[in-house]
């Protein structure tokens, strides 16, 4: 770091960072009651305007979104005729999957091989850490020098679309002159990076139906249809030989021009095991950022664990399709679903529900704002240039607040780069990198302040 006033004064402020995203990262809020008691989304909303309101925003309120959910708002006024900027972070987190597989309990921040762990650390916690650390450090320097607008979503890890429906309806609540969007992250740890383009995505449960009731495998066996094999081969029809997506009607060829992602650094981030073959043709730049990818996220089926010689009578999936820029969301669900129910094999009865949906989004990277943040992540991280990439993951309400406010710049940052493992198991976030995406925001808001006066 350097000797900047800003990077000290946010170096000055990581012990109460850590101590904050402990409390945080402690809620359990994973925005699907099936789960978790709602409860615990509540609490965390509660904690992150308790933090909003230390820090003197006002019309601090929580919003009860569409889908059940809520979202944190505040505002922080800047000087008379400073510009507006919205920061936004969501308090929501993936469940943790296999707590046992964890190394540390997945709520617990733990520090560990000079990370911090827990579901949430990156993922977007951090994120609300980071927006309060660059204020707190502009506050200590002369001041915040824009408008402020937060919002933390409370449900953006399961794409119910709460806070875009919330959007729609206030289109005046969240209007700005610059939203910085605190969900992304560097290409990869000390290697500073804006977020290009977004992946879209929809969400769908299919369910087949083949049998009144479930068979004695031994008397019906080989002639009845089992709806479980149904659904293995009509899953399998989503992939071509070589892992590509084959969704009838669903181009799979575009080129991604842009930074390059080495296949030795991806099987290093992905942690493929030696002796397996990546899947899909191009470069893996071209299948993570640039093409649509289908994954079976859930399959409802007997565990093997108590299993009954049984012909199962109903089979359900749940399947996540990422849609790239240049494809629509909506045409894609059609395709998709489509393709679900023409390739159900036997006859099976086809049921499909969509459980969410966004839209791909790409980035203006030429306009004034990413110059302010290219210079302020440059003093950030000495020696380096701001990049840009792609990111294979989606932000649904980035689509929103674009056709909501066309005349703002949409900028995406954050903590998770390949070693923070979100949304799998031992989740974690670099202290270096909240310490100096912090910095970098602090002196973009001051940067773009100054920007605009001239």
């Amino acid at each position: 770091m350097t000797a900047h006033p800003i990077s000290e004064t946010v170096a000055s402020l990581m012990p109460r960072a850590k101590a904050e995203l402990t409390e945080l990262v402690a809620f359990r809020s994973v925005a699907d009651p099936a789960q978790f008691p709602r409860s615990e989304c509540e609490a965390a909303a509660g904690w992150v305007a308790d933090a909003l309101r230390a820090e003197e925003f006002q019309d601090v309120a929580l919003l009860d979104t569409p889908d059940g959910t809520q979202s944190v708002y505040g505002y922080l006024p800047g000087p008379a005729g400073a510009p507006t900027v919205l920061l936004y972070a969501h308090y929501d987190v993936q469940p943790p999957l296999d707590e046992s597989a964890w190394l540390s309990p997945p709520f617990e921040l733990t520090e560990r091989d000079g990370r911090w762990f827990g579901r949430g650390a990156a993922d977007c916690k951090g994120g609300f850490i980071m927006h309060l650390l660059a204020l707190r450090a502009l506050k200590a320097n002369g001041g915040v020098p824009v408008s402020v607008k937060v919002i933390a979503e409370g449900s953006e890890e399961q794409g119910t679309g709460g806070l875009e429906r919330y959007a729609e309806a206030h289109p005046e609540l969240l209007a700005a002159d610059t939203i910085v969007i605190g969900d992304t992250g560097n290409f990869r740890v000390g290697l500073p990076t804006v977020t290009a383009t977004l992946r879209g995505m929809t969400m769908l449960r299919v369910q087949l139906d083949t049998l009144e009731g479930n068979l004695h495998s031994g008397q019906f066996g080989g002639a009845a249809p089992d709806a479980l094999a149904a659904m293995i081969q009509l899953l399998a029809s989503l992939r071509a030989e070589d892992g590509t997506t084959t969704v009838d009607g669903l181009t799979s060829d575009a080129r991604w021009d842009g930074l390059h992602y080495p296949e030795g650094e991806f099987r290093s981030d992905a942690k493929v095991l030696d002796g397996v073959g990546l899947i899909g043709t191009g470069t893996v730049a071209d299948r993570i950022w640039a093409r649509p990818a289908v994954t079976v996220i859930g399959i409802d089926c007997p565990p093997v664990v108590g299993a009954t010689p049984s012909l199962q009578a109903s089979a359900r999936a749940q399947i996540s399709l990422r849609v790239p820029p240049g494809q629509d969301a909506t045409e894609a669900t059609k395709l998709l679903t489509a393709h679900l129910e023409s390739h159900a094999p036997w006859g099976a009865r086809v049921s499909v529900e969509q459980v969410g949906q966004g839209q791909p989004f790409r980035a203006d990277i030429t306009s004034p704002a990413y110059a302010s943040m290219a210079e302020a992540m440059r003093l950030a991280y000495p020696g380096e240039e701001m990049q840009s990439s792609g990111l294979g993951g989606s932000i649904p309400l980035c689509n929103t607040l674009s056709a909501l406010y066309p005349e703002a710049e949409i900028l995406l940052i954050g903590l998770s780069e390949p070693e923070a493992q979100i949304h799998a198991v031992n989740e974690s976030v670099s202290p270096e990198e909240l310490e100096r995406l912090s910095v970098a925001e602090a002196l973009f808001l001051r940067n773009y302040a100054e920007s605009k006066k001239a």
